[in-house]
C-alpha cells in the first residue's frame, strides 16, 4: 500500500492519499483546492492513477477540491449519503464498502460535528475527518451539528473499534499527524466524560468564532468545489 498525508497549512487540514501498490489505483479523501496540482505531482511522480475522491463532509473551512480533480483526473465523487451535496457522483451508505483495486475502505456515518458527516476505515486505519481529532473533538455548533450525535458517533462507534487502530484526522493545530484510539481514550481531554450530558456541556462552553469564509465555502462545497 502506498500512503501520503498531506497537511494544508492555511485551514490546518489533512489530506490523504492512498493507493494500492499492485494496481497503481489511488483514492485521496478531503482534498483542498488550492493544493490539487500538488496532489496531481504526487500521483504523477508515484505512477498513480486517481480513480476516487472521497469527501467526508461539507468542510466549512476551506473549499473542497473534489471537482478540479475531478475534471483533471475523471475520478468518481464519493460523500455520504446524508450529504447536501448535489454534484456528487456516489452517496455511500453506512457500513458499505468502498473499493480501490485490492483496497476496501468501510463508510461509517459518524454525525455531530456535522449531520452529514461521514468516518472512513480501511483495515486498523481510521479517517475520521473532523468527527474525532487528536486531544479534541470537531466542534458541533453549526451545518445542524449536534453534541448528541457526535458523542453517539464517538463513543458508541468509533471508540468501539480496536484500541490499536490508527486515527488520521481531518486537522491538527498542534503539529500531530497520528494517534491510537487507545491513546484518545485515555488522554483526550474532551473524552473524560462519564456521559452525553457531560459531552454537551463541554462542547457548549468552547465559545469558537464562527469559521471566517464559512458560508462561501459551504456553498461552493455543496458544488463540490465548482464556481
Amino acid at each position: 500500500m502506498i500512503f501520503k498525508q498531506v497537511f494544508d497549512t492555511k485551514s490546518s487540514t489533512y489530506t490523504y492519499i492512498i493507493a494500492s501498490a499492485k494496481g497503481r489505483e489511488a483514492v485521496i479523501i478531503d482534498p483542498v483546492i488550492e493544493n490539487v496540482e500538488s496532489y496531481i505531482n504526487i500521483l504523477n511522480e508515484l505512477n498513480l492513477k486517481l480513480v476516487k475522491v472521497i469527501d467526508t463532509h461539507i468542510h466549512a473551512d476551506h473549499v473542497t477540491g473534489a471537482t478540479k480533480l475531478k475534471l483533471q483526473t475523471n475520478c468518481i465523487t464519493i460523500m455520504g449519503e446524508h450529504t447536501p451535496a448535489d454534484t456528487v457522483e456516489i452517496k455511500v451508505k453506512d457500513d458499505e464498502i468502498i473499493k480501490i483495486d485490492q483496497l476496501e475502505i468501510r463508510a461509517m456515518y459518524t454525525p455531530g460535528h456535522t449531520s452529514d458527516s461521514y468516518s472512513f476505515l480501511m483495515n486498523n486505519q481510521l479517517f475520521s475527518g473532523d468527527t474525532l481529532l487528536i486531544n479534541g473533538t470537531g466542534r458541533t455548533d453549526f451545518q445542524n451539528g449536534s453534541s448528541k450525535d457526535a458523542y453517539n458517533s464517538i463513543f458508541n462507534r468509533l471508540l468501539k473499534l480496536p484500541e490499536d487502530t490508527l486515527l488520521y484526522p481531518g486537522h491538527d493545530y498542534n503539529g500531530k499527524k497520528v494517534s491510537t484510539l487507545g491513546n484518545e481514550k485515555k488522554f483526550n481531554p474532551r473524552l473524560q466524560v462519564k456521559n452525553a450530558e457531560e459531552y454537551a456541556e463541554i462542547m457548549s462552553n468552547l465559545n469558537l468564532s464562527k469559521p471566517k469564509l464559512i458560508d462561501s465555502n459551504v456553498s461552493r462545497n455543496i458544488k463540490l468545489g465548482a464556481n
